[in-house]
């Protein structure tokens, strides 16, 4: 029986935190706060760019943050498709709830968080503020973007780089999500999201993309295999830890029982829309419409794609005995999530073989690995963004500049490091106050019912329940 309370709780978070927002915002002089895209003026000729490279440098930042958008349908496809059907419901209301409580994070505090300019609280580390203006974003209430340290971009409106990055924003917790599916209680989960988008995803986002002190030591990160995919990768390993593994999957005497999921595919399908969001993941992190620049990183994307999922289907075929088609797929994402640091630097061979080809087999072994661990990760979210992320970071120097290995060695541990910890303090809270797991006849009934009192297919689910019941299953 769930607790009216605890719902009241998330209800009260999401009151304190709009009413701090509006009465931050209320305070600042009006001048500071621009409500409407009219109140903006501009000079052109103060400008690096023509009006019309304006134009299609907006329009394409724009349409890149659609193609992220429709990665969080991706995510949900994958997720949904690699579990049981008994968790459908459960795992597609988290997916749609994540990317609404990241853009709103994002909007009161989590752009101001990451994005400062000169507000830094502790210089180079961390910052706060509430809304999508101040912090020295602004330049004088023009329409253009100056960027921060270096000024990146003159390109397009403020509005479309939050909307861009704020996109980015709630994937991290989309990661955790996989990685906790099937025995997590919602509103823990949902609380937790809020932290996690809302605070810690900005902070370690600021050391680099915010001018903070990992860019000033010149930590490369394109599209953010470190400050998306390895950060969120070390928060879905602290949740699996925590959790603990569900139930039957691994055997007293440390035998894995695999699990496998209900609809091929589902899975299938949301990973062929998350390659293709992924072309605006990276092709809108070249932050123009430069038809050189823009080109390349989307060819070297789709090559080590290709070089992940060939290399773990044959690692599949060749130690597991069978092709396995959910290795393929992860593949594909490890592939994707390696080349996400540095899509503008490397070789197509290099895309294809050291970065995309080396991904694959890492997320192969890796998940063999966390097995071994009996860290149960439903589907697979720790091998192919934490570990692939850590490796494509490490790539922008190993196929690039090596005198960046360090810088990226120290960038990738420390962020995974801060992430690891924050989200194991915030599930450990949660674990203490409210619990974090279902029970163990909700857990085995399913979490539709359980939470919701749906079912994403009804029939089926009434058999399973009458074959349990009977002591059939």
């Amino acid at each position: 029986m769930k607790r009216p309370s605890s719902w009241l709780m998330l209800l009260s978070i999401f009151a304190i935190v709009g009413l701090s927002c509006t009465s931050v915002l209320h305070a600042q002089d009006a001048a500071e706060v621009v409500e409407t895209a009219a109140a903006y003026t501009y000079d052109w000729s103060k400008s690096e760019v023509t009006p019309e490279m304006f134009a299609v440098n907006n329009l394409w930042i724009m349409i890149a943050a659609m193609l992220v958008f429709i990665m969080h349908l991706g995510f949900a496809m994958v997720e949904s498709g690699l579990t049981r059907a008994k968790n459908t419901v459960n795992i597609l209301f988290k997916n749609t709830m994540i990317p609404m409580i990241g853009i709103v994070m994002y909007a009161v505090c989590g752009w101001l968080i990451m994005y400062p300019g000169d507000s830094w609280i502790v210089d180079g580390v961390f910052a706060f503020g509430f809304g999508i203006g101040g912090g020295g974003i602004y330049n004088g209430g023009d329409v253009l973007y100056e960027g921060i340290t270096p000024a990146y971009s003159t390109g397009y409106t403020v509005w479309t780089d939050f909307l861009f990055q704020g996109m980015f924003a709630a994937t991290c917790a989309t990661i955790v999500s996989g990685a906790v599916a099937g025995r997590v209680k919602l509103l823990p989960f949902l609380i937790f999201s809020i932290l996690f988008v809302g605070i810690l995803y900005p902070i370690t986002g600021s050391w680099k993309w915010g001018g903070g002190w990992l860019d000033a030591r010149g930590f490369a990160d394109f599209a953010g295999s470190t400050l998306v995919h390895a950060v969120g990768g070390a928060g879905a390993l602290a949740g699996a830890l925590i959790l603990g593994p569900r139930i039957g999957k691994f055997g007293k005497d440390g035998t894995v029982h695999p699990i496998p999921g209900h609809s091929m595919p589902l899975a299938t399908i949301g990973v062929f829309l998350l390659w293709f969001g992924w072309f605006g993941f990276n092709g809108g992190s070249e932050l123009s419409a430069d038809p050189a620049g823009v080109s390349y990183v989307l060819v070297t994307t789709t090559i080590a794609a290709c070089g992940g999922g060939i290399a773990c289907a044959i690692c599949s075929w060749v130690v597991g005995g069978k092709p396995d088609l959910s290795m393929a797929l992860n593949g594909i994402l490890a592939g994707l999530v390696g080349i996400t640091a540095g899509p503008d630097t490397p070789t197509w061979i290099e895309a294809l073989l050291g970065i995309g080809a080396v991904s694959g087999v890492l997320c192969y072994f890796a998940v063999l690995f966390f097995d071994k661990l009996k860290i149960d990760d439903p589907v697979g979210a720790i091998s192919v963004h934490g570990v692939c992320g850590i490796y494509g970071t490490l790539c922008v120097a190993i196929f690039g500049d090596m005198s960046l290995l360090g810088i990226q060695a120290l960038g990738t541990a420390v962020c995974f490091i801060t992430s690891f910890v924050f989200a194991a303090v915030v599930f450990g809270i949660l674990k203490a106050t409210m619990g974090i797991r279902v029970t163990e006849e909700e857990e085995i009934e399913g979490l539709d019912l359980g939470e919701h009192e749906m079912a994403a297919y009804p029939d089926f689910q009434r058999t399973y329940i009458k074959s349990y019941e009977a002591g059939e299953i």
